[in-house]
């Protein structure tokens, strides 16, 4: 009898101390999730040009060669240009074969040479001049990493302003005084433009014969920041 009392006093105390526990925790009410975007448009101020040299030899050492040689002289152009950033892209070569299909009867190589800057003029003459021995491979505009920053960073802060806001709103229009953040997410992204445009490939490829580089537009970049989150309206 005295065990089973003792049994049941401690059961009854650690459904105490549960109680106790579970009706500390926080009741949220009033709950509202919603989202404010802002966006803008950017102006790209990178200018991107893939240039690149394919040539075929039966001999694949005479082709590496021949192909090299046509690198060294168009990065040996391109240094003479300020600033121009110049990289090697993609070098592949390959076997073509007989109409069986059965022997190799000679390679082919194609290799790329990268150029980036923010002087157009001056990069769209460079282009002109190397067509001469390479062709283009692509050519588009870009936000520079600086710049985008600079624009995501007070898209962050208005995005806040428009995301409380919409919170006010919400909170009025629940008959609420005020409200508090719950929680709040921030996304950035932007709409990219594809990187092989045609047009300015013709253009860049009239270039050659064009007495002066013909006038380039880069044109703008959509960049956007999402806040989304929840709020606790607060009423009266």
């Amino acid at each position: 009898m005295h065990s089973k009392a003792l049994f049941t006093a401690s059961t009854l105390a650690l459904v105490s101390l549960f109680a106790g526990s579970v009706w500390a925790e926080p009741l949220v009410y009033n709950q509202v999730s919603l989202n404010a975007e802002v966006s803008t448009e950017v102006a790209r101020d990178r200018m991107h040009v893939t240039l690149y040299t394919e040539s075929q030899d039966k001999d694949p050492a005479q082709l590496a060669a021949t192909t090299t040689r046509t690198l060294n002289a168009a990065l040996e152009q391109a240094r003479k240009v300020d600033n121009i950033a110049i990289s090697l892209g993609n070098r592949n070569s390959y076997p073509t074969y007989d109409k069986e299909g059965q022997h190799i009867i000679s390679w082919r190589e194609r290799a790329e040479v990268r150029l980036e800057s923010a002087d157009f003029s001056a990069l769209a003459n460079l282009t002109a001049e190397l067509l001469n021995t390479l062709k283009v491979g692509s050519l588009y505009f870009s936000v520079s990493e600086p710049a985008r920053k600079k624009v995501e960073d007070q898209l962050l802060k208005d995005a806040i302003t428009a995301f409380k806001t919409r919170a006010q709103l919400a909170a009025e229009a629940l008959g609420g005084s005020s409200y508090k953040i719950i929680q709040l997410n921030l996304n950035s992204n932007s709409i990219h433009q594809p990187p092989f445009i045609r047009p300015m490939m013709m253009k860049a490829e009239r270039m050659a014969d064009a007495a002066a580089a013909p006038e380039i537009e880069s044109g703008t970049q959509s960049i956007n920041v999402v806040a989304d989150g929840s709020i606790q309206v607060q009423l009266p």
